[in-house]
């Protein structure tokens, strides 16, 4: 990474919270804890399942509405980074206090999650943001390619060391019970966020930004209103948001139902994982080459072939009856999981307007958030009218073919601006 600046390191370096906190507490360790302790005290597995689908709909609800309030107000100079830092310590202290909540105190870690998962989620609204501050408008994709390649690495170590603990624990190899080492798993992931935000705090500056004044707070809600109002100013941008809706969330929707494709066929927990691992392990280059392919090809084509493998994916799912088809299923998912976020990133953080780009990276995060919606009702549509889930999966289709015609309406001509939108030398100077 010598090629790369300080602020760039520092950047990239954070997407390695980002990605652990995610595989650890979202999607692994903490959903299998909050099961184990939910039916300890009585509960069923389906009203376990129930309640942590409200508790993730609560957190991305409030960051979803919060978001576009809170990065109007952070586009003023100085405020960025004391926004970053309020949501990135909270995320991690709420992390660790996962710990402490009793084994049978549900209802608290529940609430517990949801205050972490702010934390952490609205840090992220920031730190997107911070891209245009971090790296010019040229080297972008590339940055932002670097940046989920790194989360994936580091996910690697922390999730293994965290897994290997839970493994071990269950087979009596050490002497802690699995809730102990879920809790051991909470601190370890509160302490791997902290080392790599330190760097972000340190070295990440705001350039772009309005200039102070008074009523900050009621200026950014006029600010807000205004925007909302024109949106027809920023007509490309909306129409690549709603693009960004749509083929986010087939890829969203691939992720999420992916465990529960793989346990209808029989898939068993252990070789789950161990694939899940795997799929890290190969979407780690694979980001780095579409961020590569992104400098000769541009990130819009990128873009495009990131959408086709989806739609792959989605086809050959209807032909998956057994665990190899499901590895081959997993490692095309690999092969763009990282690259098609990535350059979503990279490709917005050029569109958008450098004095307003923590306003519009907040819209960004709300139709990110958001879209987590349709692509589940349309699996579970389609697998409850067939009775097949591959047959749902493939509905999902449908998700890419409208992302892929809406992306075809976007304009490159803001992206090729860059004297309109950055300034490349003051950003390379700073």
């Amino acid at each position: 990474m010598n090629k790369y600046s300080k602020a760039e390191k520092s950047w990239i370096l954070y997407d390695c919270n980002i990605s652990t906190y995610s595989m650890i507490i979202i999607t692994t360790i903490l959903p299998i804890y909050f099961r184990m302790i939910f039916e300890n005290s009585g509960g069923t597995s389906t009203m376990a399942t129930a309640h942590w689908g409200y508790a993730n709909s609560i957190a991305r609800l409030i960051i979803a509405i919060a978001a576009p309030i809170l990065g109007t107000i952070a586009d003023y100079r100085g405020y960025k980074m004391g926004f970053f830092k309020i949501f990135c310590i909270a995320g991690i202290i709420f992390t660790a206090l996962m710990a402490g909540v009793p084994d049978t105190a549900w209802i608290p870690l529940l609430i517990v999650f949801i205050l972490s998962s702010i934390g952490n989620s609205g840090s992220n609204i920031f730190y997107d943001a911070f891209l245009v501050d971090v790296t010019p408008r040229k080297r972008m994709d590339m940055v932002s390619s670097i940046g989920f390649a790194a989360g994936y690495l580091g996910n690697i170590l922390a999730f293994a060391i965290c897994m290997s603990i839970v493994i071990l624990a269950s087979m009596k190899i050490i002497p802690i019970s699995v809730l102990t080492a879920c809790k051991i798993s909470f601190i370890i992931t509160a302490i791997w966020c902290a080392l790599f935000s330190l760097p972000m705090i340190k070295n990440v500056k705001q350039i772009y930004g309005i200039e102070k004044e008074h009523k900050v707070v009621v200026k950014s809600f006029n600010r807000l209103f205004y925007t909302i109002k024109n949106i027809r100013q920023h007509k490309n941008l909306l129409i690549f948001l709603i693009a960004y809706f749509f083929f986010i969330d087939g890829v969203n929707t691939i992720i999420t139902m992916a465990t529960s494709f793989g346990a209808d066929l029989g898939i068993s927990d252990t070789t789950m994982l161990i694939v899940l691992l795997f799929t890290m392990v190969v979407a780690f280059p694979c980001a780095i080459i579409f961020g590569k392919l992104s400098e000769k090809f541009g990130a819009k084509t990128m873009l495009y072939a990131g959408i086709i493998v989806y739609s792959i994916i989605c086809i050959y799912a209807n032909f998956v009856h057994n665990a190899a088809g499901f590895w081959i299923l997993a490692m095309l998912v690999a092969t763009s999981q990282g690259g098609i976020q990535a350059l979503s990133r990279s490709y917005f953080g050029k569109l958008v307007p450098k004095e307003k780009n923590n306003e519009f990276f907040g819209f960004y995060n709300i139709f990110g958030r958001f879209a987590a919606i349709l692509g589940p009702f349309i699996v579970a549509l389609g697998t409850q009218i067939t009775g097949n889930t591959s047959k749902g999966i493939f509905s999902v289709l449908i998700l890419f073919v409208i992302g892929g015609l809406i992306l075809t309406r976007v304009s490159d001509k803001s992206v090729e601006n860059s004297e309109e939108y950055f300034d490349d030398k003051i950003a390379l100077e700073k």
